[in-house]
């Protein structure tokens, strides 16, 4: 049997707040959709993975999805069902598992469930049991409801997609809230499978925050350090923390010599265990020629970010007589945060001098020793999601 995942993608996420949809904001360094659309990526049962945007949101997709091998995207519709059903159009293969973006965290053997289940049943859905009392009423509880044969049902929902697409031919209520009441309506059998905590729902700040400290419990600190030097030669100015300070001597190197930027690369590259920035970079690759180094820093959080890993601060001592650092380094600190996507608060640039002595006491160069903290998994994620 092959399989699709399709993401549905096409909120607005208006009850969230903010002007940006959720599935496109940043959690941990990535944002919610590629969460989302990653563990389908790597799962061996699903032969393609699809997804639903709205229109307009086609830049932001690409941005979040870059690297990634997705088909093309699908404009979905006003509701949550128009998406579906203008995905379900899109797909070729026997089965489908719809999934909302706004769950990023998708364990692989709820994916193995799913799929073992569609070959007996229709469709398919996860379910986790209803723990709380519950009760009808609004400012009173007026009411006691027995809770012993009540779930939560939860996404992805897997149907064999003929049975999808006929029960949505079907349909004749109002806009449903996910397909098994489209499937069941059509008289046809969903199985509901165990569920994981993991797949809640991000609706709000407080859902957001628990998906945060869900996601530091599976990650440790680690601790990567950075130097770098360059001996004055030429003609100013100099590039230093990826701003152009004036100044009489220029900086030698293949690249456009920014040590403040070399050194907080190396650091990252480091604490993620990546290599180093000659290994990534080499000055006897003509491609690198007058590069600027905010190529550098910005591909090494990518590979810091791309295991799963969150960068907490970089902090950078710029060692040299000259030029004077102090009137730059707010500039120098916005600049860094803008590249690896951080905080001001998250970037600390420092200078000193060696009192005259060696060559930065010499005025031949300038020297920058970085240090950069950040959490990685404990293991793999998809492990952790298993």
């Amino acid at each position: 049997m092959t399989v699709t995942a399709l993401i549905v993608a096409a909120g607005r996420g208006k009850r969230l707040g903010g002007g940006l949809p959720k599935q496109y904001r940043s959690l941990a360094g990535k944002p919610i959709l590629r969460w989302a659309v990653e563990p389908f990526l790597k799962h061996s049962a699903i032969r393609d993975v699809r997804i639903v945007i709205g229109e307009g949101q086609q830049q932001l997709a690409t941005e979040a999805l870059k690297g990634l091998a997705v088909g093309e995207f699908v404009i979905g519709g006003t509701e949550r069902a128009d998406s579906v059903k203008a995905g379900v159009r899109a797909i070729t293969t026997d089965a489908v598992l719809v999934h909302d973006a706004a769950r990023p965290f998708c364990p692989a053997n709820v994916i193995d469930r799913l799929v073992a289940s569609l070959e007996f049943h229709d469709g398919a859905a996860p379910v986790l049991p209803v723990g709380d009392t519950l009760a009808r009423g609004r400012t009173m509880i007026d009411e006691s409801v027995d809770r012993s044969d009540l779930m939560r049902v939860q996404t992805p929902q897997a149907f064999r997609t003929e049975a999808l697409r006929s029960a949505y031919a079907a349909w004749s209520g109002g806009a449903p809230t996910d397909e098994t009441t489209v499937v069941r309506a059509a008289g046809m059998s969903v199985a509901a499978v165990v569920g994981d905590p993991a797949l809640e729902k991000l609706t709000s700040a407080a859902d957001w925050a628990r998906a945060e400290q869900w996601l530091a419990g599976t990650l440790a600190p680690r601790t990567g350090m950075g130097f770098d030097v360059h001996a004055f030669s030429g003609e100013g100015p100099i590039m230093l923390g990826g701003i152009s300070l004036p100044h009489s001597r220029g900086l030698a190197g293949h690249s456009d010599a920014d040590v403040v930027l070399h050194a907080i690369t190396d650091a990252l590259l480091g604490a993620a265990g990546r290599g180093d920035i000659g290994e990534h970079f080499p000055p006897s690759d003509p491609q690198w020629k007058g590069a600027s180094s905010d190529l550098f820093l910005r591909r090494a959080a990518e590979l810091v970010r791309s295991g799963g890993a969150i960068i907490d601060n970089v902090d950078c001592t710029v060692i040299a007589e000259e030029p004077k650092v102090g009137p730059h380094r707010t500039a120098m600190r916005q600049r860094i945060a803008e590249i690896l996507e951080l905080g001001l608060d998250q970037v600390s640039i420092k200078a000193t001098t060696t009192e005259g002595l060696g060559f930065t006491g010499r005025r031949e160069g300038i020297a920058a020793q970085a240090i950069a903290s950040i959490r990685m998994p404990l293991s793999d994620l998809s492990a952790v999601l298993a």
